[in-house]
């Protein structure tokens, strides 16, 4: 048994190769061999939005505070709120971030496959991010 105490492991800023506008990083677990599952709070200040990206094996939003988009490749800007959970298959290229005017918070659970657990792309633009 492995228990992470609440604040235990450090913020950190989003990378700006990864992320527009200002984003928070705060690690919650990431499962120790054989394991491959990952998670992460995130949280996105108004507009702020990660870049393209696709999972090798999927992943799972669970949106725990304020408004946000998300967008697969080819689909409609879709709105997202507190309590939503949002699956995005493997290999589904997407984006996801807060709305205009409200911050928005997700856990972010992925898993790793051959080490990798995401494959980041173009920073999505003001115009599909405008939908």
């Amino acid at each position: 048994m492995k228990i992470t105490r609440a604040g235990q492991n450090a913020s950190a800023r989003g990378p700006e190769d990864w992320f527009t506008g200002t984003v928070r990083l705060d690690p919650m677990f990431a499962a120790e061999a054989p394991g491959r599952v990952s998670g992460a709070q995130v949280t996105f200040e108004p507009g702020a939005r990660t870049a393209w990206h696709t999972h090798p094996a999927g992943q799972t939003l669970i949106v725990t505070f304020g408004r946000g988009r998300v967008q697969r490749e080819g689909g409609p800007v879709e709105e997202i709120r507190q309590g939503d959970v949002v699956w995005f298959p493997a290999g589904e290229k997407h984006w996801h971030g807060a709305a205009p005017d409200t911050a928005m918070s997700h856990i972010a659970i992925q898993e790793a496959v051959d080490g990798s657990a995401v494959t980041w792309m173009e920073k999505v633009s003001d115009e599909d991010y405008g939908g």
